[in-house]
């Protein structure tokens, strides 16, 4: 019988979008562009998903350039990586504001091996995308920035929480990082009938970026919703 991590790891080394895309948008497959990605996901659900667990899922947006746009682990730079999963990524090095407020939530909810054990965070569009700016520089974008960015993707968004799901995920409740993403969601779930409730959740970059001072009544609120009563 196939693993958690067996099945992640099949859906990684065969994620491709081939889709359009409009103009000025392109997007990033960590798991093409260096090798070592490959590896440390491996090494992370094997890690944390050798087994054959039902999980709760965690909905993001899509992947930053600076997470698992290089990790391969939703909202998982590279320092959390080594620091709170004890695998280290030689081939790069990053810092990702998300991932500093997932990973103190994670530790308040009773570290890695717990969380994991009870939960899977990916995302609708589990590719990062970047968008080229008037000067010429790229910049992380987020799937719902531009309406034909939305509608080129969307098909493919469905058949990949579809995928999620057949992992092996719980849909009685689905938990959305970010109020505009859960909009989004939300109408993509009235569409296809994933879920069975939505719970929206604050994203952890608005959080550590504008709510830092709040930061402790946000990590309250997630585990509230984790654990309700």
């Amino acid at each position: 019988m196939q693993t958690f991590a067996d099945k992640v790891i099949e859906f990684n080394r065969n994620l491709v979008y081939t889709g359009e895309l409009p103009e000025g948008f392109q997007v990033m497959n960590p798991f093409l562009d260096n090798p070592e990605t490959m590896q440390v996901m491996e090494a992370f659900y094997r890690k944390y998903y050798q087994d054959t667990l039902q999980r709760r899922f965690i909905i993001g947006i899509n992947p930053s350039r600076n997470g698992a746009g290089v990790t391969g682990v939703p909202f998982t730079d590279t320092k959390r990586l080594e620091k709170a999963c004890g695998i280290t990524m030689k081939s790069a090095r990053t810092h990702e504001v998300s991932s500093v407020f997932l990973y103190d939530m994670i530790e308040a909810y009773g570290g890695t091996g717990d969380f994991y054990r009870d939960f899977y965070i990916n995302s609708p569009f589990p590719l990062a995308i970047i968008r080229q700016t008037a000067a010429g520089t790229w910049l992380n974008a987020n799937y719902y920035d531009d309406p034909l960015l939305f509608n080129r993707l969307k098909g493919f968004m469905i058949e990949s929480l579809k995928r999620h799901i057949d992992l092996g995920l719980d849909t009685s409740e689905v938990f959305v990082l970010g109020i505009k993403n859960a909009d989004f969601i939300s109408k993509i779930n009235a569409e296809e009938k994933l879920f069975d409730k939505l719970t929206p959740l604050e994203h952890p970059r608005f959080i550590q970026q504008y709510k830092s001072k709040d930061r402790q009544l946000y990590i309250d609120k997630y585990l509230t919703a984790f654990h309700p009563g």
